[in-house]
């Protein structure tokens, strides 16, 4: 097959863009860092989370505190693309966490692929 100059020149273009799109969907969001404190009976949470937003179409929509057995005790959506604002910084106050627990396990949330796969690790520090 035979292609024109303009054709060749059209490819050129078009093959990179679609390996960017493929790898950025690939990517799914990811807990950078994290901080908590107690504070009167309850746990304030700080998050930075990365992710390639692209806007609308697929960006990260949020994070949660879980246990080790995947029991959820609160949640932080950003439902809107931040395609200039990397990492995500956001709070979540008022979490209760058991006594008896003393790591809780961060997990993120992408609009096109849901709740991914890995968890970021917590260990608390409890006030005396």
């Amino acid at each position: 097959m035979i292609f024109s100059k303009k054709e060749t020149e059209m490819k050129k273009l078009i093959l990179p863009a679609i390996f960017l799109a493929t790898t950025a969907f690939a990517d799914d969001p990811e807990i950078v860092v994290a901080t908590a404190g107690e504070f009167a009976n309850t746990w304030i949470f700080s998050v930075d989370q990365t992710h390639p937003d692209t806007g609308w179409d697929h960006y990260a929509y949020g994070w949660r505190i879980e246990t080790q057995d995947g029991t959820v005790l609160g949640q932080r959506l950003t439902p809107h693309p931040h395609v200039h604002e990397q990492p995500i910084s956001r709070s979540l106050h008022n979490v209760r966490i058991p006594d008896d627990v003393d790591s809780v396990f961060i997990r993120s949330k992408c609009s096109v692929d849901g709740w991914g796969e890995k968890r970021f690790e917590l260990k608390l520090e409890r006030d005396k």
